[in-house]
């Protein structure tokens, strides 16, 4: 279970770039000037703090990889960690409704971290 934490510190490091790409893959410098200033200004903000997040996480599962496997508070983070990932994978079909062949490759990623975080809950 060693093994999944640390993957799971570059899943989310992984998704910390990827969110940090948004400004260039959906072209935010030209689209979020259409939004109104407070809808421009929160999804900038809500995405560098869900950056800050997946950092965060990823250097939890680095630096605190058997906290994490052994204690209370540990198992209580991977379960957190799980349920975020299912909800955003709820999200996924509620706001994203599109046959699109990259939503559902988000969507099997989505899945993938919420299995993986509660893989070693398991053990």
């Amino acid at each position: 279970m060693y093994s999944v934490i640390i993957f799971l510190g570059f899943y989310n490091l992984l998704f910390a770039v990827f969110h940090l790409l948004f400004w260039r893959l959906f072209k935010w410098n030209k689209e979020v000037q259409k939004l109104s200033f407070a809808n421009r200004g929160i999804i900038q903000i809500l995405n560098i703090q869900i950056i800050y997040y997946f950092v965060a996480v990823a250097i939890v599962c680095f630096c605190f990889t058997n906290e994490l496997l052994t204690t209370h508070l540990g198992k209580v983070f991977l379960l957190g960690n799980s349920l975020f990932w299912i909800i955003r994978l709820v999200q996924q079909y509620i706001f994203l409704r599109k046959n699109s062949f990259v939503i559902h490759i988000l969507a099997v990623l989505f899945l993938l971290g919420a299995v993986l975080f509660f893989l070693p809950l398991l053990y």
